[in-house]
């Protein structure tokens, strides 16, 4: 019975909300650096604080907005509910995104402190919110989800995908920072940033792959 309910939550996630979601979020972080760029005339080497905290600002409403319209169970838990999830989420995630990149050599101190901030609220965005949206506290859902990788259906290669997407990126993204080629963009974070932002754009072009996948198999089951 537990499956079966499991299942038909999945089931209620298409493919094509799959594709608006991350195209919408893609959208909202293109704008981020379009508005950095072009209004504030400042990229994440030559101010990469406020930068992020500008990316973070188009895409954090993005993200929580459209997540917890795929929140579970509605009927328990009301829209500004899951909004208000979210939100707790996100402080939440900022300080273990921020005490994993501290646990893997990111630098510690003051005059690292707004950087570190701004990198952590984007990151909670792209990995904790969407999925604090979606499941609330329930553990078993991201235990299945982060610890197993064992994603279900539409819904949860929605949420699984980018968030890995990005803190894989961030760490490959971290490689060239201990190097001594003496770069302006070897300071923390902007490579670490770059390179989630790029991971997290790669997990949703794949979530939007499987879902439609997903979704073909189950037709060609029903047929």
């Amino acid at each position: 019975m537990k499956e079966e309910l499991e299942k038909s939550s999945q089931s209620t996630t298409s493919s094509f909300q799959v594709f608006f979601i991350h195209v919408c979020c893609g959208v909202a972080l293109a704008v981020g650096f379009w508005v950095a760029r072009n209004v504030y005339s400042i990229n994440l080497i030559s101010d990469p604080t406020t930068t992020l905290r500008l990316i973070w600002a188009f895409e954090f409403p993005v993200v929580i907005l459209l997540f917890s319209c795929c929140r579970q169970k509605p009927e328990k838990c009301s829209y500004l509910k899951t909004i208000a999830r979210g939100l707790l989420g996100l402080p939440i995630g900022a300080l273990l995104n921020a005490l994993g990149a501290f646990a893997l050599g990111a630098p510690v101190g003051l005059q690292y402190l707004e950087k570190t901030v701004s990198w952590s609220l984007l990151m909670s965005s792209f990995t904790f919110v969407p999925t604090a949206c979606v499941y609330g506290s329930c553990w078993t859902d991201w235990h299945r989800i982060f610890a197993c990788t064992k994603p279900k259906g539409p819904l949860d290669f929605m949420l699984c995908l980018p968030a890995h997407g990005a803190v894989i990126g961030a760490w490959f993204g971290a490689w060239p920072m201990p190097l001594d080629w003496e770069r302006p963009w070897q300071d923390w974070p902007i490579c670490v940033s770059y390179g989630a932002m790029a991971g997290y754009v790669v997990g949703m072009v794949g979530s939007i792959g499987l879902a439609l996948t997903h979704t073909g198999g189950k037709q060609l089951k029903a047929e």
